[in-house]
């Protein structure tokens, strides 16, 4: 039981570093502001 707690723990971490890193990636694509408010409004 231990084993299935500590797997579900590492793929939620594993997921949230990853929308994290992509997250940061796209700021630094759009890296003026202007840009970055499209994109945000986009992704809403």
């Amino acid at each position: 039981m231990d084993e299935n707690v500590q797997k579900s723990c590492w793929s939620v971490t594993i997921w949230t570093v990853a929308a994290v890193g992509i997250a940061l990636m796209m700021v630094l694509l759009f890296n003026d502001v202007e840009s970055a408010q499209q994109a945000v409004a986009a992704a809403q």
